[in-house]
């Protein structure tokens, strides 16, 4: 596959106006979201294969807020794409001002395996909706899926519109050499870095979804059976393999023993008795996280789990316990089943651990104090976030989603998915009916009143 070719192909396409007309971009929508019921099954087989993802969870977690996302920009692409009228100021009378969107043109987004669906599809719903072409590049982690998608896009659209892009390294290289108008990138912050490095060199917009060490509180006031019960879903749904996943857990010490009394409860009626052979747990992408997962857990405190299943690479929901800040696992995301757990007795020893750190994609509270909730908020650094929740804001067509600092630039989701793939121009229509002439030289002192006057 000539990659240079494609991108010339879209460049062409792009140039032609085609992709700019709301009949065309709406029609782009439904050919995806006709692909994606079309192939449902085999991306769910595909899924499972890749993550050990179950049926319902590859639709909730993926297909299913992908076809969500469709359809909001449906309902609301006509509107998105007006020009906004915005005031004029007097000094530019007679004159009419506005936001016109204009997309950028030809679009590269690269998607991660850990939510290779709706990773890479969520995006595109943003870059057709604007009018752009994309070419997209799946990760070699999750080829399943990855050969799935292709044939889902080549199906539903020709290459001079949507186009993508299978391998490693290489490809991915040869990818970010070439010159974009705007690049969407999820994944991990060391290539990420390489991304904006790339993209620099052709002065190339990006938006950045990376992740990093995302913090839950519990405090004392907090419903702990509600707080246990929810905090085991989003730990360890697609097995921890999530950006946005709690990844370590500060509980105020009086709750402590009875929040994990009902978290053990949570994991069981969810998982069973038996957890690795429970289909709703799923595996470690592959042997090299496994093995690092695996790690981490040596020499810990187990508090709940802790069993492994070498053949099948998966490994049981896991609660660390007794793990200070200068432990191991506190270094990186630990993109896994594993939640380290931190007893705290103030809680601005939480907030003063969070603030030491790079800013998180997510953060979670959990407190029946609105003061604290307040406290929170205005203390603490993050992308986005829940409170008395996890996880379940990144499904909001409401939510921009993205980062901030080292966890990402940039947000999508709903309208937001259209702006970031849209440039917004500014523009005044002139009247030519009158002109006057206090602008122009020479400048009588009446001139120089007029200006003063207006320009204060």
């Amino acid at each position: 596959m000539n990659i240079t070719s494609i991108i010339e192909k879209q460049r062409k396409n792009y140039r032609s106006g085609q992709t700019k007309s709301y009949s065309f971009r709406i029609e782009s929508l439904r050919k995806l979201k006709s692909g994606i019921i079309k192939y449902q099954k085999s991306l769910e087989t595909a899924l499972h294969t890749d993550l050990g993802k179950s049926p319902i969870e590859s639709y909730f977690a993926e297909i299913g807020i992908t076809l969500k996302e469709i359809s909001h920009m449906e309902k609301h692409l006509k509107k998105y794409m007006r020009n906004k009228i915005v005031k004029t100021s007097i000094t530019d009378f007679p004159a009419r001002s506005f936001i016109s969107p204009h997309p950028y043109g030809v679009t590269l987004i690269m998607s991660p395996w850990n939510y290779p669906v709706m990773l890479t599809l969520c995006p595109l719903v943003g870059a057709l909706a604007a009018g752009n072409t994309a070419i997209l590049k799946p990760s070699d982690y999750s080829p399943n899926t990855s050969k799935i998608l292709k044939e889902l896009i080549n199906d539903s659209f020709d290459e001079a519109l949507v186009a993508v892009i299978t391998g490693g390294r290489e490809e991915n290289q040869t990818l970010l050499d070439q010159k974009f108008d705007y690049i969407f990138f999820t994944g991990g912050k060391t290539v990420g870095r390489i991304v904006m490095e790339k993209a620099a060199k052709n002065l190339t917009p990006v938006s950045l979804e990376l992740g990093g060490k995302s913090p839950c509180i519990v405090d004392k006031t907090a419903n702990l059976k509600y707080a246990a019960r929810r905090i085991a879903f989003g730990k360890y749904l697609n097995a921890g393999q999530t950006c946005v996943a709690p990844d370590y857990l500060f509980i105020h010490e009086t709750v402590k023993d009875e929040f994990f009394k009902h978290f053990q409860k949570a994991l069981t009626d969810t998982f069973g008795s038996t957890p690795l052979q429970s289909p709703h747990l799923g595996k470690i992408i592959n042997d090299r996280h496994y093995q690092r997962l695996k790690n981490l857990i040596t020499e810990q405190t187990i508090l709940v789990g802790g069993e492994f299943d070498d053949q099948n690479r998966k490994i049981e929901p896991t609660v660390l316990d007794n793990i200070d800040f200068t432990n191991k696992i506190m270094e990186d995301e630990i993109f896994g089943p594993i939640l380290p757990v931190l007893g705290y007795k103030d809680i601005t020893e939480a907030y003063d651990y969070i603030n030491r750190n790079p800013a998180p994609l997510a953060f979670y509270l959990f407190t029946n104090n609105l003061g604290t909730e307040k406290q929170a908020l205005a203390t603490c650094n993050f992308g986005g976030g829940c409170i008395n929740d996890v996880v379940v804001h990144v499904a909001s067509d409401s939510l921009p989603f993205g980062g901030v600092g080292e966890s990402g630039m940039g947000s999508y989701h709903g309208k937001a998915s259209f702006d970031t793939f849209t440039h917004y121009r500014s523009v005044l229509r002139k009247s030519n009916w009158f002109d006057p002439t206090f602008r122009y030289a020479p400048y009588t002192s009446l001139k120089e009143k007029i200006i003063r006057m207006f320009l204060r």
